[in-house]
Protein backbone atom coordinates (compact mmCIF):
# COMPACT_ATOMS: atom_id res chain seq x y z
CA UNK A 1 0.00 0.00 0.00
CA UNK A 2 0.94 3.34 -0.88
CA UNK A 3 3.06 5.79 1.70
CA UNK A 4 1.93 9.01 0.22
CA UNK A 5 -0.99 10.97 1.94
CA UNK A 6 -2.59 13.69 1.09
CA UNK A 7 -0.43 16.88 1.04
CA UNK A 8 2.74 15.38 -0.19
CA UNK A 9 4.19 16.75 -3.35
CA UNK A 10 3.02 14.10 -5.71
CA UNK A 11 5.92 11.91 -7.72
CA UNK A 12 7.53 13.53 -10.78
CA UNK A 13 7.15 10.76 -13.47
CA UNK A 14 8.24 10.62 -17.21
CA UNK A 15 6.47 7.15 -18.86
CA UNK A 16 5.21 6.37 -22.15
CA UNK A 17 1.49 6.02 -23.40
CA UNK A 18 -0.06 4.31 -25.10
CA UNK A 19 1.12 5.32 -28.58
CA UNK A 20 4.80 5.70 -27.26
CA UNK A 21 4.64 9.30 -26.31
CA UNK A 22 6.46 10.50 -23.14
CA UNK A 23 4.19 11.75 -20.50
CA UNK A 24 5.05 13.88 -17.33
CA UNK A 25 3.11 14.65 -14.60
CA UNK A 26 4.55 18.32 -14.90
CA UNK A 27 2.61 18.43 -18.86
CA UNK A 28 -0.09 18.52 -16.00
CA UNK A 29 0.27 21.55 -13.85
CA UNK A 30 -2.25 23.49 -13.73
CA UNK A 31 -4.96 20.80 -13.85
CA UNK A 32 -6.16 18.61 -11.60
CA UNK A 33 -5.16 14.95 -12.58
CA UNK A 34 -7.06 11.19 -11.38
CA UNK A 35 -4.11 9.31 -11.65
CA UNK A 36 -5.73 5.51 -11.26
CA UNK A 37 -3.74 2.37 -10.91
CA UNK A 38 -5.05 -1.29 -11.39
CA UNK A 39 -3.57 -4.56 -12.46
CA UNK A 40 -4.16 -5.33 -16.68
CA UNK A 41 -5.84 -4.14 -19.04
CA UNK A 42 -9.05 -6.02 -20.30
CA UNK A 43 -9.71 -7.73 -17.14
CA UNK A 44 -12.92 -7.93 -15.39
CA UNK A 45 -12.56 -5.43 -12.39
CA UNK A 46 -9.89 -3.16 -14.51
CA UNK A 47 -12.58 -2.69 -17.65
CA UNK A 48 -14.85 -1.94 -15.19
CA UNK A 49 -13.35 0.45 -13.44
CA UNK A 50 -11.38 2.35 -16.78
CA UNK A 51 -15.29 2.26 -18.40
CA UNK A 52 -16.64 3.96 -15.49
CA UNK A 53 -14.20 6.64 -15.83
CA UNK A 54 -14.87 6.45 -19.26
CA UNK A 55 -18.61 6.97 -18.61
CA UNK A 56 -18.18 9.82 -16.63
CA UNK A 57 -15.63 11.90 -18.73
CA UNK A 58 -17.43 14.57 -20.05
CA UNK A 59 -18.54 15.41 -16.10
CA UNK A 60 -14.95 14.94 -15.25
CA UNK A 61 -13.95 16.68 -18.13
CA UNK A 62 -16.71 19.60 -17.38
CA UNK A 63 -15.32 19.99 -13.19
CA UNK A 64 -11.79 20.10 -14.73
CA UNK A 65 -10.02 16.91 -14.27
CA UNK A 66 -7.55 14.79 -16.27
CA UNK A 67 -7.48 11.25 -15.80
CA UNK A 68 -4.49 9.06 -16.58
CA UNK A 69 -4.41 5.35 -16.13
CA UNK A 70 -1.66 3.22 -14.95
CA UNK A 71 -0.50 -0.10 -15.14
CA UNK A 72 2.40 -2.38 -16.52
CA UNK A 73 0.76 -3.24 -19.77
CA UNK A 74 2.75 -2.64 -22.66
CA UNK A 75 1.55 0.04 -25.28
CA UNK A 76 0.16 -2.13 -27.92
CA UNK A 77 -2.09 -4.06 -24.68
CA UNK A 78 -2.93 -0.78 -24.12
CA UNK A 79 -4.24 0.42 -27.42
CA UNK A 80 -6.46 -2.82 -27.86
CA UNK A 81 -8.04 -1.96 -24.11
CA UNK A 82 -8.76 1.28 -25.62
CA UNK A 83 -9.84 0.46 -28.59
CA UNK A 84 -12.16 -2.67 -27.53
CA UNK A 85 -13.71 -0.12 -24.70
CA UNK A 86 -13.22 3.44 -26.66
CA UNK A 87 -11.35 4.60 -23.31
CA UNK A 88 -10.83 8.78 -24.38
CA UNK A 89 -7.88 9.27 -21.54
CA UNK A 90 -4.08 8.81 -21.17
CA UNK A 91 -2.74 5.10 -20.62
CA UNK A 92 0.77 4.58 -19.25
CA UNK A 93 2.73 1.67 -20.06
CA UNK A 94 4.87 1.55 -17.26
CA UNK A 95 6.54 -1.81 -17.84
CA UNK A 96 9.21 -1.21 -15.54
CA UNK A 97 7.27 -0.48 -12.79
CA UNK A 98 8.88 3.22 -11.94
CA UNK A 99 5.43 4.61 -11.36
CA UNK A 100 4.40 2.18 -9.96
CA UNK A 101 7.27 1.92 -7.35
CA UNK A 102 7.35 5.68 -7.16
CA UNK A 103 3.56 6.04 -6.15
CA UNK A 104 3.62 2.80 -3.63
CA UNK A 105 1.52 0.68 -5.46
CA UNK A 106 3.20 -2.24 -5.98
CA UNK A 107 2.87 -4.86 -3.33
CA UNK A 108 1.68 -8.32 -1.76
CA UNK A 109 -1.95 -9.13 -2.55
CA UNK A 110 -3.98 -12.42 -1.95
CA UNK A 111 -6.24 -13.87 -4.32
CA UNK A 112 -8.83 -16.96 -3.76
CA UNK A 113 -6.28 -18.03 -1.30
CA UNK A 114 -3.05 -17.66 -3.19
CA UNK A 115 -0.14 -14.37 -1.78
CA UNK A 116 1.33 -12.83 -4.80
CA UNK A 117 2.87 -9.88 -5.61
CA UNK A 118 0.87 -7.01 -7.91
CA UNK A 119 -0.59 -4.08 -8.38
CA UNK A 120 -3.06 -2.13 -6.12
CA UNK A 121 -6.00 -0.41 -7.33
CA UNK A 122 -5.61 2.89 -6.05
CA UNK A 123 -6.18 6.24 -6.91
CA UNK A 124 -4.81 10.03 -6.84
CA UNK A 125 -5.96 13.35 -7.03
CA UNK A 126 -3.42 15.41 -7.90
CA UNK A 127 -3.86 19.26 -7.64
CA UNK A 128 -2.73 22.16 -10.27
CA UNK A 129 0.64 22.38 -8.75
CA UNK A 130 1.61 18.74 -7.79
CA UNK A 131 0.48 18.03 -4.49
CA UNK A 132 -1.93 15.05 -3.47
CA UNK A 133 -5.15 15.80 -2.61
CA UNK A 134 -6.58 12.75 -1.94
CA UNK A 135 -5.75 9.41 -2.13
CA UNK A 136 -8.33 6.66 -2.79
CA UNK A 137 -7.06 3.40 -0.99
CA UNK A 138 -10.25 0.97 -2.05
CA UNK A 139 -11.36 1.91 -5.17
CA UNK A 140 -14.74 0.55 -5.75
CA UNK A 141 -14.40 -0.29 -9.96
CA UNK A 142 -18.17 0.54 -10.18
CA UNK A 143 -18.47 3.53 -8.36
CA UNK A 144 -14.81 5.18 -9.26
CA UNK A 145 -15.86 8.34 -10.38
CA UNK A 146 -18.58 8.80 -7.82
CA UNK A 147 -15.84 7.99 -5.06
CA UNK A 148 -13.79 11.25 -5.89
CA UNK A 149 -16.69 13.47 -7.05
CA UNK A 150 -17.92 12.94 -3.44
CA UNK A 151 -14.83 14.45 -2.16
CA UNK A 152 -15.27 17.53 -3.79
CA UNK A 153 -19.25 18.39 -2.72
Amino acid sequence: MTHLKAGDQAPEFTSKDQNGNDVKLSDYKGKKVILYFYPKDLTPGCTTESCNFRDNYSLLKEKGFEVIGVSADDEKKHLKFIDKHDLPFTLLADTEKEVINAYGVWGLKKFMGREYDGIHRESFVIDEEGKIEHVILKVKTKEATEQILELYN
